[in-house]
């Protein structure tokens, strides 16, 4: 793991986009949970992620930040095999809960049902990429007026 000058779990803490690459090649935009060294999301057989990762599990992930107005630019590389784990309602909520806020009765309904319907049935499922490289950077720069 290389790191230059910033927390990266402070870092991947944050509501951040993350963009997973696969085989293919293809990109996709993800929200993420990292816990316990992994990248965590949430996807099914109604993705192309999944059919994707199912055939090849090498996957690269990236999550960086960019805010022109105060220079910052952080980025966090992550490299691996992805591997697919039963789905749980615990670490679920966590992940809702960093991008749309604790209050579930203002989620869009399309959110809640990954809580409450049967994981069986619909087919939900974590990706978990615990990186076997995984790279940060700051870039930032100081801006002047």
């Amino acid at each position: 793991m290389t790191s230059s000058a910033f927390d990266v779990d402070t870092f991947l803490s944050q509501p951040l986009t993350a963009r997973v690459a696969t085989h293919g090649p293809t990109v996709r935009p993800v929200w993420f949970l990292w816990e316990d060294g992994a990248f965590w999301v949430l996807t099914g057989p109604w993705a192309r992620l999944f059919d994707h990762v199912r055939s090849n599990p090498g996957v690269a992930l990236v999550v960086d930040d960019c805010d022109i107005e105060t220079g910052l630019v952080q980025q966090v590389i992550a490299r691996g095999d992805a591997e697919f784990v039963p789905f749980d309602v615990p670490r679920g909520r966590r992940k809702l809960i960093r991008y749309l806020g604790a209050d579930e009765s203002r989620w869009d309904t399309r959110f809640v049902r990954y809580l409450y319907d049967d994981p069986g049935e619909r087919g939900t499922t974590w990706l978990r990429l615990v990186p076997d490289s995984l790279t940060a950077q700051d870039l930032s720069y100081s801006v002047t007026a």
